[in-house]
């Protein structure tokens, strides 16, 4: 008599070098969950259905994973984990092994390929802080030039605008500013002053001749 575990055995697969379809060495291992659905066929023919599983696994993994990129490989793991559940299990199932579940645990780079790709990503990260910037200048440039047609229009908003400035400037009381003070801002002021000094001033008598 011969028992046989009906349960899932849960199978580290070890860690195999690979050959990526662009030619690039890497080390992938997986883990493979499976059942026997059939004990007679488990016994009768095969002679350890779980060795026979495990080297199935290894084989299949390095074929399928030698077939594919490397980009392919670290983004596209669900679709690879399917295709070799499929795969295993077609090869498992005249044993009465049914393969559930096929997951690649993890993918180890060389070392340069690794600073390569960092590299890479440093620069993909300057690129779009580069382009976010431009677009916050063109933004801010198109906003300026609206409030420029604006203030155009209105002469007194930028006097406004100016007099807000040197409100918030005098909060700060701890440090010397150098503000520039348009002229046209004290063009009311000027004529005020002229028109009271030419009042105080007294006229002279006229001679007579």
């Amino acid at each position: 008599m011969v028992k046989v575990d009906l349960r899932v055995v849960t199978m580290d697969v070890p860690a195999q070098e690979i050959i990526t379809k662009d030619n690039v060495t890497v080390k992938v291992d997986a883990v493979v969950y499976f059942r026997v659905v059939d004990a007679e066929a488990s016994v009768v023919k095969v002679l350890d259905h779980i060795r026979a599983t495990s080297l199935i696994s290894q084989t299949t993994l390095r074929n399928v994973l030698g077939q594919s990129e490397l980009d392919e490989l670290l983004m596209r793991r669900e679709k690879l984990n399917q295709m070799l559940q499929k795969i295993i299990d077609e090869q498992t199932d005249p044993w009465g092994v049914k393969v559930s579940i096929v997951e690649i645990k993890q993918v180890e780079l060389p070392e340069t390929l690794r600073r390569m790709m960092a590299a890479q990503a440093e620069a993909e990260r300057e690129r779009r802080a580069k382009i976010i910037h431009a677009e916050g200048e063109l933004q801010a440039a198109e906003k300026l030039a609206e409030a420029a047609a604006i203030i155009s229009r209105e002469p007194t908003a930028l006097q406004l605008r100016y007099l807000k400035t040197l409100t918030e400037i005098a909060s700060e009381k701890n440090s010397t500013i150098v503000f520039p003070l348009p002229i046209d801002l004290l063009t009311a002021f000027t004529r005020f002053g002229n028109r009271f000094l030419e009042e105080e001033t007294p006229k002279s008598p006229k001679r007579k001749s």
